[in-house]
């Protein structure tokens, strides 16, 4: 599998793999994708080698700021205990607290670079909500071969298998795998293993569940259901 193209973060691929380009929603639910996001973010963090998880709580080990400059402010994001806590937050926490605000910032972030375009509706005239549909469709479509290059050669790389983990995380294994039930369980497993991705299950499952993620209040967002995990 070819590298991913320096310009994509983890968050990013991941919101261009959920998208669905003809109908510019999630094919997950928009809250799932939200806490993939997150979970992602800390998934990027940990590959450039600036922060590891130790017992369910994230560390910072590298506070030097990524050259991304998004990354960077959610890195000091991590860096701030509250008095009176262990050092560093619980990893479920954070994607339960920062989801939504993460999901915003990265969207913002790809209609600002001409990713995604945005188109601003209204339901019932009144509340606006928004729509984003790649903008170069082949980017998106390389970011979908890519991730089934990787499956059918049985992610040999980390970043490869931290990307399907946090598929499987938020539900997307059935839409995105080409290798069917098999395709699904491979994913699971690596769900299981990776840290981040368990700390987005986590929230996802709390979500559906009626309890919110657990730290914050819960909403599930647009978006239509996903294929099985």
């Amino acid at each position: 599998m070819t590298s991913p193209s320096p310009a994509l973060t983890l968050p990013e691929e991941l919101i261009l793999l959920a998208l669905d380009p003809e109908r510019g929603k999630p094919v997950c639910p928009a809250r799932d994708l939200a806490y993939g996001t997150a979970g992602a973010v800390l998934a990027e963090l940990e590959i450039q080698g600036r922060i590891r998880e130790e017992g369910g709580r994230v560390q910072v080990v590298n506070p030097l700021d990524p050259a991304d400059p998004l990354l960077a402010a959610l890195l000091r994001t991590l860096d701030q205990p509250a008095k009176g806590r262990r050092r560093g937050i619980r990893a479920r926490r954070w994607v339960g607290e920062n989801d939504r605000s993460v999901q915003e910032q990265y969207l913002d972030s790809l209609v600002g670079r001409a990713v995604l375009s945005r188109e601003t509706r209204r339901v019932l005239g009144l509340f606006p909500y928004h729509r984003h549909f790649p903008v170069v469709p082949d980017l998106a479509r390389d970011v979908l071969d890519r991730f089934a290059a990787a499956e059918a050669a049985g992610y040999p790389d980390h970043r490869d298998r931290v990307l399907a983990a946090l598929v499987s995380a938020i539900g997307l294994a059935g839409e995105l795998t080409r290798l069917g039930r098999n395709g699904r369980t491979a994913m699971k497993v690596m769900r299981r293993s990776e840290w981040t991705a368990s700390a987005v299950h986590h929230n996802v499952k709390q979500n559906e569940s009626g309890g919110g993620s657990g730290w914050s209040g819960g909403d599930s967002g647009g978006g239509g259901g996903c294929g099985g995990d």
